[in-house]
């Protein structure tokens, strides 16, 4: 029998573990790339599509996912997630080629669904309404963490065991954290009207109104652009000649720092700032950080220190979008049945743009000989979020 937790916050940054613990798996895969690409004969494109794969599931069922993990109850959701995950990793540790460790990479993208997506939705339940805006920008977090913490920890772990033992050990992390999380946290009761409403009037409500669309799309534009230049800063720095440790240590610093941005975001929140001002300042940077990081990327432009900041402050304040883009969403639900349902539409959007991000990117460098036209591409994305965030300003005055 698990046990009930005495302090509900002390739960909820458990739940926060989870997501960071199943976004270790999206960050164990870049250090792995030049590794897989040489023991199993993998291309430049393949490689991005092993990147987006554990976002398939996202993709096609986010909000599906998002009804019916309250019909299965919220922990039990992320419970499974995480025994899934396990196994899926494990597994891959045991695949012979590209075709099985693209299979076991898809069905790690649904461990991941299931365990991030009723995880703002148990957060909600948990703590108290004054200090849910942190939380959800801690949560907002769990991404670049557990993505840093893979891009660090993986290349010293891969240079000394190898890829396979790399798998194994993040399986059985996933089958620790599920056990410590059937330990510590119980079950939070769901509001009456959402256990009185059905799945279809939810999916119906959620897709007939504006609001779940707008944060959506603006999630995926978002993640598009984080996944592709984070995910693929290894390959980029190795291709220059950076040696693995720096390159390590560079790509981890990049992720991390758009936690700066996320807990930044639920302060300002917190304090009454509008979340479409946020938004619109985190599309701008980004636009104007990706433009100043790859311009040069060709021979020409800046030089490489100057780069690298622009890499870090295209990451730091892009960190506010994803953290404001939660709190919204909580707004612009129909109802209060529908957050669940919204998130998981937001969180659709945000792995299809995981999914298309990287292999757009490899074939725009595969092109162009060099990445100098990522720029073009993230500022493109960076321009459609700013607009989005004025019809959301109109949509919250509304």
């Amino acid at each position: 029998m698990n046990s009930t937790p005495s302090h509900p916050e002390r739960a909820a940054r458990l739940v926060f573990a989870a997501g960071v613990c199943a976004a270790l798996h999206v960050g164990k895969l870049p250090p792995a790339i030049a590794t897989l690409r040489e023991a199993l004969g993998m291309s430049l494109v393949e490689a991005g599509f092993l990147l987006s794969l554990v976002q398939a599931a996202g993709m096609a069922a986010g909000i599906a996912f998002g009804v019916l993990a309250d019909a299965m109850g919220l922990r039990r959701s992320m419970l499974a997630g995480l025994a899934l995950l396990a196994a899926s990793s494990a597994l891959g540790a045991l695949a012979p080629g590209v075709p099985m460790l693209l299979a076991l990479r898809a069905a790690e993208g649904f461990g991941f669904l299931m365990v991030v997506l009723p995880a703002p939705g148990l957060i909600r339940r948990l703590v108290q309404a004054q200090r849910l805006p942190r939380m959800l920008g801690l949560w907002g977090t769990y991404m670049p963490l557990g993505a840093a913490l893979g891009l660090l920890a993986g290349p010293l772990w891969i240079a000394t065991f190898g890829w396979r033992s790399w798998w194994l050990a993040l399986g059985l992390l996933s089958g620790l954290m599920g056990l410590a999380l059937w330990r510590g946290v119980a079950e939070a009761a769901a509001p009456a009207t959402q256990a009185a409403s059905g799945v279809m009037p939810r999916l119906r409500r959620t897709l007939g109104a504006s609001g779940p669309w707008l944060v959506a799309t603006s999630f995926a534009l978002y993640s598009s652009q984080w996944l592709a230049v984070i995910g693929f800063l290894p390959v980029i720095y190795a291709g220059a000649g950076v040696g693995a440790a720096a390159t390590a240590a560079l790509t981890a610093l990049a992720a991390a720092v758009n936690m700066i941005g996320n807990l930044g975001a639920g302060r300002l929140l917190q304090r009454g700032v509008e979340p479409p001002r946020l938004l619109a300042t985190g599309f701008v940077v980004m636009a104007l950080a990706a433009a100043a990081a790859f311009a040069g990327s060709d021979g020409a432009g800046l030089p490489p220190t100057l780069r690298y900041l622009a890499v870090l402050t295209f990451s730091m304040t892009g960190g506010m979008v994803p953290a404001t883009l939660f709190a919204v969403a909580m707004r612009v639900a129909p109802g209060e049945d529908t957050v669940s349902s919204t998130v998981g539409w937001m969180q659709q959007w945000s792995a299809f743009g995981q999914f298309a991000g990287p292999p757009i990117a490899a074939w725009l460098a595969a092109r162009a000989g060099g990445w100098h036209w990522t720029g073009w591409a993230t500022g493109t994305a960076s321009l459609l979020g700013v607009l989005l965030a004025a019809q959301l300003a109109r949509r919250l005055r509304g």
